[in-house]
């Protein structure tokens, strides 16, 4: 429905983002004398689509974009469709990589998914496995956050994060999860071979099952006063070394 705003997305690069990767777009709208720069890109590719273009005030976009920056663009679309296990693992053999799958254990800030997001589309992560439920999914905020990476990264909803973990490991990936009580520095184990990296919420962590199912855990050295990172930071670091020791024979 044209009313439901969880169906917008927002800001240039995520349209543009949307545009490029063949997502249904129903119709662009754009604030009225915002035809300049990468607006006219946008407009372009829209016509090509033969996609509607509705000019609109900029009233019109800031009740649609409930507070999220929308640089005078958005644009209506099918709602975001969800990838299975067996797409991600797929992905990575028909890229001849090993598989490297984060698994996301109740991130609930939209805001940290979406730059997770951004980061494992940027490092060459074939997948994200996130719960169905206590968690942060696909949503206008989390779109604007990735800057249009949702449009590449295969995401999938599961139903428990543990059995997921369980059916992985059979198919023979490793698992190593983020925490702060970690046996070893994430610097000090190496990542080679199929792969699962968890991440944990924002305050708890990793639950104690997630824990118990992951066989290694690792930790980032903490120097100063606070004593952990934000879920993001942390992924980026991590993802980061995996694809450090891809170019580190």
């Amino acid at each position: 429905m044209e009313n439901d705003h969880n169906n917008y997305i927002v800001g240039r690069n995520p349209v543009l983002e949307a545009l490029k990767n063949n997502r249904q777009v129903e119709k662009i709208l754009i604030s009225k004398g915002q035809l300049k720069g990468s607006v006219n890109k946008i407009v372009g590719m829209a016509k090509d689509k033969k996609i509607p273009i509705q000019h609109v005030d900029k009233k019109h976009l800031d009740t649609i974009s409930k507070g999220n920056t929308h640089q005078g663009v958005a644009a209506l679309v099918t709602p975001y469709t969800y990838a299975s296990i067996d797409d991600i693992l797929n992905k990575a053999k028909s890229l001849e990589e090993d598989p490297f799958i984060i698994v996301l254990d109740e991130i609930e800030d939209p805001h940290n998914l979406g730059s997770i997001i951004r980061t494992a589309e940027c490092g060459g992560v074939h997948g994200i496995i996130i719960p169905k439920r206590r968690s942060a999914t696909i949503t206008q905020a989390v779109v604007k956050s990735s800057a249009g990476a949702v449009e590449h990264m295969l995401i999938s909803k599961v139903t428990n994060i543990t059995d997921t973990l369980k059916e992985l490991k059979e198919k023979g990936l490793w698992v190593y999860g983020a925490d702060m009580d970690g046996k070893e520095y994430y610097f000090q184990r190496n990542f080679s071979g199929p792969k699962v990296l968890v991440i944990g919420n924002e305050g708890k962590g990793i639950s104690r099952l997630v824990k118990e199912n992951c066989d290694f855990l690792i930790k980032i050295p903490m120097l100063g006063k606070i004593s952990s990172l934000n879920a993001s930071n942390a992924a980026s670091i991590l993802i980061y070394e995996v694809v450090r020791e891809r170019y580190v024979k």
